[in-house]
């Protein structure tokens, strides 16, 4: 096995590629319309219900379908054309957004809370659906030896949604309400169906062998457990969407109820953490050489868990900004490596399926995590109940760094016949 650095070139070479600009910018657009949905939705349940229960409801059903469907999904990204599996995502989302804009123009009263979940919901089997594709398709696009480079920049254009969408999502709330807003969020699905029709992949036709579904991801389940770094990565992942990542959906409660501030600056507060997720990334985007992905991703976890033990006690605005920022910069090199580890560590022709392992390992924690930080939240206080999931993360960590080889050792190629 040779050591297997996954980025030799730099952001310019990627960018010279013309589909990877253009399913780069569907990654983008795509989730500026995720994001504001999210935000618009969270702010919807808190005036239906003043609830954080609920509010983290929203949350726990947006992510609820990962550990459902995402190994299903994972094996139609090996199997069938990914670029329809894209736009087959994308009509969903187009259809779901028109029949709840048009309740609300036709009359707000007839929002339910129940009504809130189910779109999170088909909204959470949609992202379920196209995050294997759409990362395999990456990979497809610019090879191994640019794909770090090339994830770094999907970060990137993640984050671009993640601090934009909630943005203008406060703008459009404050300006024109939840119909003006559902509007605008229409058109950014039509426009992002649009550019997928120009998306060009290079054709996989899936695996040699054609394998039953439940045989093929038995398959990818014993490659992963016989692969430490896997093991890895996959615990870590349980612990951070179970104990650290859901308190952003408690950003919106946190602004309004503690630090007493309107729909547009908590817009802005939800776009801090993807504003330092941004600067993280490129960072990222321009490294050379890069050969010890295991502890980027440590180093990563430990960043937000720490800052997140003491942000949500700031009493200022502006410090809670920052340190959000902070902990979006340690959270790019999580994001980032964390799906450079999952195909680096994979044979081309189950990496869909791993990226859906992948899913299944984000989603199977987050909705008991959302839940679980919403019901301390009503009982006690929002802050005691984000810090103690941190510091339950950071201990939890722990096993990770010292019994997998992910902080001490280099990635090596994978070796096709692990799994078989």
């Amino acid at each position: 096995m040779r050591p297997s650095t996954g980025a030799t070139g730099t952001i310019l070479t990627v960018l010279h590629n013309s589909d990877f600009r253009t399913i780069w910018y569907v990654g983008s657009l795509g989730e500026v319309g995720r994001r504001m949905e999210l935000l618009v939705l969270s702010w919807l349940m808190l005036q239906l219900t003043d609830s954080y229960f609920q509010l983290g409801l929203v949350f726990a059903f947006n992510n609820l379908p990962r550990p459902l469907i995402s190994l299903y999904t994972g094996y139609i990204a090996d199997r069938f054309s990914r670029s329809k599996v894209l736009m087959a995502g994308q009509v969903i989302n187009i259809l779901t957004a028109a029949v709840l804009l048009s309740v609300l123009a036709y009359d707000f009263n007839l929002i339910k809370p129940w009504h809130v979940l189910s779109v999170v919901f088909i909204q959470g089997i949609t992202k379920s659906i196209e995050d294997p594709s759409r990362r395999t398709a990456i990979f497809d696009i610019v090879g191994q030896s640019r794909l770090v480079n090339a994830l770094s920049l999907d970060v990137i254009s993640n984050n671009l949604g993640k601090m934009t969408g909630p943005i203008v999502a406060g703008i459009l709330l404050d300006i024109s309400g939840f119909t003006g807003a559902y509007s605008v969020l229409l058109a950014v699905h039509v426009t992002n169906l649009a550019l997928m029709t120009k998306l060009r992949i290079p054709s996989y036709g899936g695996p040699r062998q054609v394998e039953p579904i439940v045989r093929s991801m038995k398959g990818a389940i014993n490659y992963a457990w016989k692969s430490p770094a896997l093991v890895g990565l996959f615990y870590i992942t349980i612990i951070m969407n179970t104990l650290a990542f859901p308190f952003q959906q408690f950003i919106p409660a946190i602004g309004r109820d503690e630090l007493e501030v309107g729909v547009v600056l908590v817009g802005l507060l939800v776009a801090a953490d993807g504003i330092g997720q941004l600067a993280g990334a490129g960072i990222m985007a321009l490294s050379r050489d890069l050969r010890f992905h295991g502890r980027v991703f440590v180093l990563g976890c430990i960043g937000v868990l720490s800052i997140g033990i003491v942000f949500v006690w700031s009493p200022w605005y502006v410090l809670t900004f920052m340190l959000l920022t902070l902990a979006g910069i340690a959270q790019s090199g999580f994001a980032t490596m964390q799906s450079a580890i999952t195909m680096l560590s994979t044979p081309h022709d189950m990496r869909g399926r791993m990226m859906g392992l992948l899913s299944v390992f984000i989603g199977v924690g987050t909705p008991l995590g959302a839940a679980e930080i919403g019901l301390i939240a009503s009982s006690v206080s929002i802050q005691i109940a984000i810090s103690m999931n941190m510091l339950a993360g950071l201990i939890l960590l722990l096993p990770a760094v010292f019994m997998t080889p992910l902080a001490w050792k280099p990635l090596t190629e994978a070796e096709p016949d692990l799994g078989e």
